[in-house]
């Protein structure tokens, strides 16, 4: 689980197949094999690092599924560790579990993004969205995307002060707003059965 907020933008060293080699510094400081790290908002787990850099495995379905298998040698990453049970929660719950990828349409400082038509419902206006690892509230849902305000320092710490028109992100939306269409959904659905069958009450 991560919270969104950055503690540091990290570089690909290389890509060879499944290993994708990052330089880092700061999320190493107390890093081990097994642990994970979120790169770009994407989950993935340590299984070697060394002075200065760490490397995960990446299936080809995450490669497919995010903007991971778009990078190269030298392209900035945002990282984040996991969040811990005493940490302040700074941004919100992130799982690292990327829905979809996005496509940057405006850049910062007023950042607007178009998005996959089935995931618009669960972005509302003041809502939590997830940019590339990035915890960010929307100022306003589009009819195919949405509009989040950067401040200087978050355009300056993470990769979305870089990217322009075209550039694809990572997007994961709010969990919460999951698991509330569910339990509706599912209470709505057991409203709208007759209660004894589909006869009805005899």
């Amino acid at each position: 689980m991560f919270t969104g907020i950055v503690e540091e933008l990290g570089s690909v060293q290389s890509r060879d197949g499944a290993k994708l080699r990052i330089a880092a510094s700061v999320v190493l400081e107390d890093a081990s094999i097994g642990d994970s790290i979120a790169v770009n908002g994407c989950c993935l787990t340590v299984v070697a690092q060394g002075e200065g850099w760490w490397e995960a495995d990446v299936t080809d379905e995450t490669y497919l599924r995010t903007n991971l298998g778009q990078l190269g040698a030298g392209d900035r990453v945002n990282l984040e560790r996991p969040v811990r049970m005493e940490d302040r929660l700074g941004g919100h719950l992130v799982q690292g579990h990327v829905d979809a990828v996005g496509e940057v349409v405006d850049p910062a400082p007023d950042l607007r993004v178009r998005m996959p038509l089935e995931l618009l419902r669960y972005v509302v206006a003041k809502g939590s969205v997830t940019v590339d690892g990035v915890s960010l509230t929307v100022v306003e849902p589009t009819d195919d995307g949405f509009t989040v305000a950067l401040i200087p320092h978050t355009a300056a710490v993470t990769t979305l002060g870089r990217a322009g028109p075209g550039h694809l992100v990572n997007l994961e939306v709010d969990i919460m707003a999951k698991h509330v269409e569910r339990l509706v959904a599912a209470h709505l659905d057991g409203a709208r059965r007759p209660a004894d069958g589909p006869g009805g009450p005899t």
